[in-house]
């Protein structure tokens, strides 16, 4: 077990090598240069000597492989470095902007999986044909909703409409109401339809026919053998979902104006302020490659099967 959580953190810090080294490539084959973005203007009135001497402070003028390493050497002190737009470190930025992200995504999250667990148990348990198959129909038209067009209509409806929601000043709480449902229904799409599955699957399995002709009820067969196994599978793929929450999420925030990672990414792109959208990919994929590498680790705790063929690996 030691062995296998040794090789998948390897793995989780090769990924997160990865994804820094593709973004540091990508964003600086962007065209446009983020400190003549904002030094050239002309209200400021520098000189084409003084912008010279600020792009070198940056370190902008010196070769890419050398951007590169000192880049990546920052990153491994903790240093995100400066915006170029804002004039302050990277990390205060995040450090303001990531609460909303993190309660937005938190939340979200947890409502999903309870839409996806009420869709597939509730489709499972109804007795009736028609309710089943308009349950299992529900996650098609749920991931089929763009998330800008459900927060959209959400504001119409919930806050112009019925105005239970206020649209200007809510309170810190009730402002996360309608941006974690336009958040949650479409994630709670692939969670129901994978459940969905799964219990098919697990219930065409012996064990589940010897547990009904020892007389347990359908609930009980449902809920004591057939949820454990069928959850898995959701397991797999809930973190898998954790990078489309997040592009989810950013959306999100600029619909609804919350100040977390989206307005944040948004600004950073519109200003090509390369050290902000660098530390947000990296702190995506480092919040990816953690979820999923904590799925790995439970993943044999619930499997006993997987942990027996883990621990006979070498």
């Amino acid at each position: 077990m030691l062995h296998y959580v040794a090789s998948r953190f390897g793995q989780a810090l090769f990924v997160l090598w990865a994804a820094f080294t593709v973004s540091f490539i990508l964003l600086q084959a962007m065209p446009g240069d983020a400190i003549m973005i904002k030094f050239q203007n002309p209200d400021l009135g520098l000189s084409p000597e003084q912008i010279a001497a600020i792009r070198a402070s940056y370190g902008a003028d010196s070769p890419l492989w050398q951007q590169y390493l000192h880049a990546i050497g920052n990153i491994m002190t903790g240093n995100l470095g400066y915006s170029i737009q804002d004039g302050v470190p990277v990390s205060e930025q995040l450090a303001t902007n990531l609460p909303v992200t993190l309660r937005l995504t938190a939340l979200s999250f947890l409502l999903a999986v309870i839409f996806a667990l009420a869709i597939a148990f509730a489709a499972h348990l109804t007795e009736w044909a028609w309710l089943r198959s308009t349950l299992a129909a529900l996650p098609a038209l749920f991931t089929s909703i763009p998330s800008f067009w459900l927060g959209i209509i959400l504001i119409q409806i919930v806050s112009f409409r019925l105005k239970l929601i206020p649209v200007i000043n809510p309170g810190e709480w009730q402002g996360l109401i309608l941006p974690v449902l336009t958040v949650a229904v479409p994630i709670s799409a692939p969670l129901a339809q994978i459940l969905l599955r799964s219990i098919d699957d697990v219930k065409a399995q012996p064990f589940v026919a010897v547990a009904r002709a020892k007389g347990a009820s359908h609930s009980r067969v449902l809920w004591r053998h057939i949820a454990r196994n069928a959850i898995l599978p959701a397991l797999t793929i809930a973190g898998i979902l954790l990078g489309r929450l997040l592009v989810t999420a950013i959306v999100t925030e600029t619909v609804f104006g919350l100040d977390g990672l989206g307005t944040l990414t948004a600004k950073a792109v519109l200003n090509e302020d390369t050290s902000v959208l660098q530390a947000i990919v990296l702190l995506s994929a480092l919040a990816f490659v953690l979820i999923n590498l904590l799925v790995d680790v439970i993943f044999p705790l619930l499997d006993p099967r997987l942990g027996r063929k883990i621990g006979a690996t070498p």
